[in-house]
């Protein structure tokens, strides 16, 4: 698991300062132009081969992949004339899921659950929607956005009919989407985790049970923010938002509302699972210590008698008895049964006996 990690400027900065992440990947542009009859698709190599015009009809979708060269990212940003304050929050990653509008464009920040192995990143995605264009950030190359790609070139639906609102909303679903797999595999987990509590408390377990609980906080960590953001967007006017996109939004809403639900049951469920696992091994440990204090209850007769016949005094009555040996055995033996059959009917051993 990753811990949270905020890029911020210094204290004292001024707004707009951006902190390129290390190790971020230098920027890598492309750019789709489709309309209702049209797509094309080209890499963009320098800031200065960003298109300047955005023709009636069609919707321009401009992908910016890696944050690692600050002089290419701020040349982006004045190219589309974004404020500083929405070209600082694209780039000081994590934010937390927001829309907010300026006059010239929607900003929108998207966060997604990737799990790779036993890791979960929580990376975000910028949306910028302007008049006919769209402006996505991405900290590195992510693979989220393939199928709607594929839906742009083949033209299926509404896409290459609809506005760069429309495009956002499909990016953004298709976000929100990738949060199904990651909540119903923790969920299978807490299930598998009950389940072999059935059978027995172990070490593993509790270390399972601790991965699965960080990862729903996680989960509603960035899970909350995002149904809020995704409720503003179809709740409020926006003039980069047609209403008829906003009521595709109400789907896309429905879905992360199931998912933080989803993971709000899980975190129930985690809770009473660790509860049942310390009770189980809390059982466990006083099922130990009450055989420990019964073999020891048993033998400390035991050992007071041969500690009196250990006694190497002349005068003791059965020092010299010819069957003083075993008779002190025979007296063990006595009291040891009688020990173990008190303890049985008192249910110490072996089932309860109701009646006692």
């Amino acid at each position: 698991m990753s811990s949270f990690h905020k890029a911020h400027p210094a204290a004292g900065s001024r707004p707009g300062t951006l902190v390129i992440p290390a190790g971020s990947p230098p920027p890598r542009m492309t750019m789709i132009r489709y309309g209702p009859d049209s797509v094309t698709e080209q890499p963009i190599a320098t800031p200065v081969d960003l298109p300047g015009e955005f023709p009636e009809g069609t919707v321009t979708w401009v992908d910016v992949q890696g944050y690692g060269d600050e002089g290419i990212i701020r040349a982006i940003g004045d190219h589309f004339r974004l404020s500083p304050l929405a070209l600082e929050d694209a780039i000081n990653a994590p934010q937390r899921p927001k829309s907010e509008v300026y006059p010239d464009h929607h900003l929108v920040i998207s966060r997604v659950p990737i799990v790779d192995g036993d890791i979960l990143s929580l990376p975000q995605v910028c949306f910028i929607i302007g008049t006919r264009v769209l402006v996505t950030f991405q900290e590195k190359p992510l693979g989220l956005f393939n199928p709607v790609r594929e839906r742009i070139r083949a033209g299926m639906g509404p896409m290459r009919r609809s506005g760069p609102d429309y495009l956002a909303y499909a990016l953004i679903d298709t976000m929100v989407d990738r949060y199904y797999p990651v909540a119903e595999a923790l969920s299978g987990d807490l299930d598998a985790i009950e389940d072999a509590l059935l059978d027995d408390a172990e070490s593993e377990l509790l270390n399972r049970l601790r991965r699965a609980r960080r990862r729903v906080v996680m989960l509603r960590r960035i899970g909350l923010p995002q149904r809020e953001m995704v409720g503003n967007l179809q709740r409020d006017p926006s003039p980069w938002f047609s209403p008829t996109t906003r009521d595709y939004l109400r789907d896309t809403y429905d879905h992360i509302a199931q998912i933080v639900e989803l993971a709000d049951a899980s975190r129930d469920m985690a809770t009473a699972l660790a509860d049942e696992l310390l009770s189980l091994v809390g059982q466990k440990t006083n099922e130990i210590m009450k055989v420990l204090t019964l073999m020891a209850s048993i033998f400390i007769p035991l050992t007071f008698i041969a500690g009196i016949y250990g006694m190497n005094f002349d005068n003791m009555p059965e020092l010299h008895a010819p069957r003083g040996y075993f008779g002190a055995l025979t007296a063990m033996t006595i009291v040891a049964a009688g020990m173990i059959v008190y303890f049985r009917r008192r249910g110490w051993i072996g089932r309860p006996n109701r009646r006692g």
